[in-house]
């Protein structure tokens, strides 16, 4: 899977090309929302300046990190130079100065899906998981910079998928928050109590305008595109935020599969809790990362 996004000046839109069998890479998408001195403040608060000489790989398709011997996995803004990525021995696509790729890798621990190529000498800033947080602390605003980007591809891919009659079966999700920042949300919150849902309760529809996303602190919920139930999320798991980041309509309908408790939060919380507690703000990346991979893999089975 590379769901690695292209971020750069905006430029007139192409059609999209065929997904290559059993790849959920994309070709580069540019977005408006980006923003290139951001991006430069923010690797320049922890990162490490890189020299690449051209025709070396920067990393691999189908690299895994971790381990207790593992290098960690690192992602790039590149500064001067020019890089292509390779899936499967096909150039799908490349990244331009000011540009930043393998973020999936290090946000969600996500195996590398292509090759990155340097096709010139190339001038980089890298920075690791560890790196990665460091800077989410001094520059919270890329982490919102960063999710509108992923949104918009998020978005595409569950169009594409809400499209179709069939798919994979529903994923269960893993806990976003751990049991320490949970218990401290309601007090970041004004001392919120969750609200109560009873099984079978809708708690979000597709197409309506979504006002606050909700955290399970007790209980399961269904998210559905369609008629097809597509995640079932517990305790600790989040939903509903792509309507607070890019303020646009659910893509997706939600409904109590047991009796639930929810903490809401709107836009303004989200925010300050982006801004003043790095973690969440990280947490929440992940779950939109780990939810890009899963469409973006059933877009491809569909078009592969």
């Amino acid at each position: 899977m590379n769901e690695e996004l292209d971020f750069s000046a905006p430029t007139p839109a192409k059609p999209a090309a065929p997904l290559p069998p059993r790849s959920t890479v994309q070709p580069t998408v540019r977005s408006p929302i980006y923003d290139p001195k951001l991006a430069l403040a923010f690797f320049k608060s922890a990162g490490v300046l890189e020299q690449k000489q051209g025709g070396k790989p920067i990393f691999i398709e189908n690299e895994k990190y971790g381990g207790l011997f593992g290098k960690p996995a690192r992602m790039y803004l590149l500064l001067e130079g020019d890089i292509g990525l390779v899936v499967g021995g096909k150039f799908l696509g490349g990244v331009k100065p000011g540009q930043v790729f393998g973020e999936l890798s290090v946000i969600a621990g996500l195996t590398r899906s292509a090759t990155a190529l340097a096709k010139t000498d190339c001038r980089l800033i890298s920075m690791d998981e560890k790196q990665f947080h460091t800077a989410l602390q001094k520059t919270p605003e890329f982490a919102l910079m960063l999710m509108s980007i992923m949104v918009d591809r998020l978005r595409q891919n569950m169009a594409k998928l809400g499209a179709s009659a069939s798919g994979g079966g529903a994923v269960e999700r893993e806990a976003v928050l751990d049991k320490k920042m949970l218990a401290e949300l309601p007090k970041a919150l004004g001392d919120q109590l969750p609200g109560s849902f009873s099984q079978g309760k809708v708690i979000m529809s597709a197409g309506a305008v979504g006002a606050f996303l909700y955290v399970v602190t007790k209980g399961r919920v269904a998210i559905s595109i369609g008629d097809q139930v597509v995640e079932r999320i517990g305790a600790g798991g989040i939903f509903g935020e792509m309507a607070l980041v890019d303020r646009a309509a659910r893509a997706a309908s939600a409904i109590a599969e047991a009796d639930c408790e929810l903490l809401s939060v709107g836009r303004a919380d989200f925010l300050e809790l982006v801004r003043s507690k790095p973690q969440f703000g990280a947490s929440l990346l992940k779950s939109i990362a780990e939810r890009m991979h899963y469409v973006a893999q059933q877009v491809a089975k569909l078009q592969g």
